[in-house]
């Protein structure tokens, strides 16, 4: 996906992707990291999500990177809070309490900006790239993240011939080669969560399999 097919996204409100409410696998699973208080925790993709409220409010140091700066605006202004902004790099930094988003490319983000990341929060990320960007996607996390951060991914999988992406059908077979060896991998929980979505099921899906994973850096 082009960087210009997310901004046109955010431009015309078609942020479908966007939870009206905190993830529920992310309050039932985070506390079982067992992460001490004032850990960094970095969320890949992040949009306007609300989780980076509540990851916040339990005392993280949340660190979100959003290519979309609409999406880091609302934000800051959703919530309240005002953003001091800076430049660094390849990034246009927005900083406000225990929340910091890096605006801009993903790709970009180094190993200097998440030294102190013990933690990975991936909703919706994985699942927004195509299979080629998967592949980069998860090889950059391995080579900037450091050895022992751990994290919560949450995947979808359907028949991907019944509707386009994104989101993208990501199975556990393609999980499991994409992470390892670099990253230790615990199932936590799947369902078929179809009956509870309705833009997929009037898209035709047959089935729409939610898998939570809890992931360790090697």
């Amino acid at each position: 996906m082009h960087a210009d097919f997310w901004q046109t996204r955010w431009a015309r409100s078609e942020i479908g992707f966007h939870l009206p409410q905190v993830n529920p696998y992310l309050q039932q699973y985070w506390p079982t990291l067992g992460l001490p208080v004032g850990a960094q925790v970095l969320v890949p993709l992040c949009g306007k999500s609300l989780d980076l409220a509540w990851l916040a409010g339990q005392g993280f140091a949340v660190v979100g990177v959003e290519l979309a700066q609409r999406a880091v605006e609302d934000f800051f202004h959703e919530h309240g809070l005002e953003a001091h902004v800076s430049h660094e790099g390849a990034f246009q930094v927005y900083r406000a309490g225990a929340v910091t988003i890096y605006c801009g490319d993903l790709f970009a983000l180094e190993s200097k900006h998440v030294a102190q990341c013990s933690a990975l929060y991936d909703r919706a990320a994985l699942i927004a790239l195509p299979q080629a960007m998967r592949e980069r996607y998860v090889a950059h996390l391995s080579q900037i993240l450091p050895a022992g951060c751990q994290g919560v991914l949450v995947t979808l999988d359907y028949d991907q011939t019944q509707m386009q992406g994104p989101p993208f059908a990501v199975a556990d077979a393609e999980v499991q080669r994409l992470f390892k060896p670099a990253w230790q991998l615990q199932s936590l929980t799947s369902a078929d969560v179809l009956g509870e979505n309705w833009r997929f099921l009037k898209r035709g899906l047959s089935r729409l399999d939610e898998r939570v994973y809890q992931l360790t850096r090697q």
